[in-house]
């Protein structure tokens, strides 16, 4: 499984920050793949969240950001 994971801050308080992870469950999908395709993901969920601004965003093995 591929993890996008998104770093936001809200836009009226920009000191308020978080991050959102995005899975892609196919195991077909490549870090790359998810690269050119999750920019896809980032727009509609940027569209979907008009409060947040995206900051940074990165993609790997979804364990490699799980935290325990």
């Amino acid at each position: 499984m591929i993890e996008l994971l998104l770093s936001v801050c809200l836009i009226s308080n920009p000191a308020t920050c978080k991050e959102v992870s995005l899975n892609y469950m196919s195991d077909q999908v490549t870090p790359q793949q998810c690269m050119f395709r999750g920019q896809v993901a980032i727009s509609r969920w940027v569209a979907g969240h008009p409060k947040w601004q995206l900051t940074k965003w990165k993609c790997g093995a979804a364990r490699e950001f799980a935290k325990l």
